[in-house]
């Protein structure tokens, strides 16, 4: 009884709390009880600062649960590994074992342009065939948005002599002119008819320009030409050597060495060269800043083998990127034209995500549900490709030429998948709109 007070009511119980709380305002309740306009006024005044309270409490407690950070930057020079720098040439290896359906892609592409521009703007100096005869002389509808296409078809009938191979091209793909009515005007497109494998669900892959719509139709006969080629082709081999484009290679005012580069096929840019792929040598050990010390090339843009539709511009591609990382040129490599000296300056910038609660990130790629075709480490971009060419696999049941394949699986072509372009750019253009899930599965590295 000395330590518990029993109050015979709750009013008792509430007044004594009101007259000996420190809580402000709380004693105006029972003080002002004769007036009733006083208790309601500080009961509502009470009842609006406790609720300002709890949500304070509830900003507190929802800003610790999302893990705030604070950015540190710091600046540091000192000593550090020179990182890898691949080059490639811009233009694309015409490869023997496939140079005549090269010169034939190339003559169907000359009387593409011909049927897009006229017979004047061939690239060669002889015109293939009659040219300049109109086409499109009947017309039909595609689908259901009336507009007209015209038949086109005949201007790439040429006939293949590919009795010395064991794959021809297909003439089934063949540029086409659209016109669509809008706004009271006639506006054209040019591109090429895509159906499944019952000739069903048919679509143009159509674009504005018709030189967009050239390159885009002659990358997807290339693609089905190199894919091809006996399994067993290793394309770097009938490659040249790297004394053929690289003149002069120096660094830190040293010459470099056989063991400072290694070389790969690129699909589209041909002979690559990465310099300083794995890190490891203290030859490439960066010690001063400046231009004399850094890695100095002289480097030949050679086109006397020109694929010009392939590869519309003569010159150089470079990327800077890190040891043992698979370099995605087409991403993140720059061109360097041919003629000049280029000066490039680089400092590294070094992301840590904190992952965990903070984020979605990986360390290595062994938690990523995607199996990785390339054997370096793990980045973004290798992720999104290997993603891409499972889903090829699954979806089209034959892999894209551009990407690695997992053990087993072959690549894509007409003759043997008639449809895989069909299902190529519909699961292509799912990527590019974020419909595919491999932008989920693929988390950006921790480092």
């Amino acid at each position: 009884e000395g330590l518990i007070e029993f109050y015979g009511s709750f009013k008792e119980m509430f007044e004594f709390f009101c007259k000996n709380t420190t809580i402000h305002g709380t004693i105006r309740l029972v003080c002002s009880g004769s007036n009733r306009m006083k208790t309601a006024f500080w009961t509502l005044l009470l009842l609006a600062s406790f609720g300002m309270l709890y949500w304070q409490f509830a900003l507190m407690f929802s800003q610790f649960w999302a893990y705030p950070v604070v950015l540190t930057m710091s600046m540091h020079s000192e000593p550090k590994m020179f990182p890898a720098v691949t080059v490639c040439n811009l233009d694309p290896y015409r490869f023997e074992l496939a140079r005549e359906q090269l010169e034939q892609l190339e003559r169907m592409a000359e009387e593409s342009l011909a049927f897009l521009y006229g017979p004047h703007a061939s690239a060669r100096s002889s015109p293939l065939g009659d040219s300049s005869s109109p086409l499109g002389d009947s017309s039909s509808h595609l689908g259901d948005s009336s507009s007209h296409l015209g038949d086109s078809s005949s201007h790439l009938q040429g006939q293949a002599n590919l009795s010395s191979s064991s794959f021809s091209l297909s003439h089934n793909f063949s540029l086409v002119r659209t016109w669509h009515l809008g706004a009271g005007k006639n506006h054209s497109r040019v591109g090429f008819r895509l159906c499944n494998s019952t000739g069903g669900n048919c679509f143009y892959n159509s674009y504005s320009s018709g030189m967009d719509a050239l390159l885009e139709w002659f990358r997807f006969h290339y693609m089905n030409i190199m894919a091809q080629l006996p399994e067993a082709t290793n394309v770097s081999q009938h490659q040249e050597h790297v004394r053929d484009m690289v003149y002069s290679c120096q660094y830190d005012g040293e010459p470099c060495r056989p063991s400072d580069y290694v070389h790969f096929h690129h699909p589209v840019f041909g002979s690559c060269y990465t310099f300083n792929s794995k890190g490891t040598d203290p030859f490439w050990t960066a010690t001063k800043p400046g231009i004399p010390y850094g890695l100095s090339l002289i480097l030949r843009a050679e086109q006397k083998e020109h694929i010009p539709l392939l590869a519309t511009v003569a010159g150089v591609k470079v990327m800077i990127h890190s040891h043992n990382q698979t370099p995605f040129l087409e991403h993140e490599g720059f061109d360097i034209r041919p003629g000049i000296a280029t000066t490039i300056g680089i400092q590294q910038d070094q992301v840590n995500r904190l992952g965990g609660n903070y984020g979605k990130c990986t360390t290595d790629g062994a938690d990523v549900a995607v199996e990785l075709l390339y054997n370096n480490s793990y980045t973004l971009q290798a992720c999104l490709h290997s993603c891409f060419q499972h889903a090829m696999l699954q979806h089209c049941g034959c892999g894209y030429y551009y990407y690695p394949l997992p053990a087993g699986a072959r690549y894509c072509d007409y003759n043997r998948q008639p449809a895989w372009g069909h299902c190529f750019y519909q699961l292509y253009s799912r990527l590019r709109n974020h419909r595919l899930d491999c932008f989920q599965q693929c988390p950006k590295p921790c480092r």
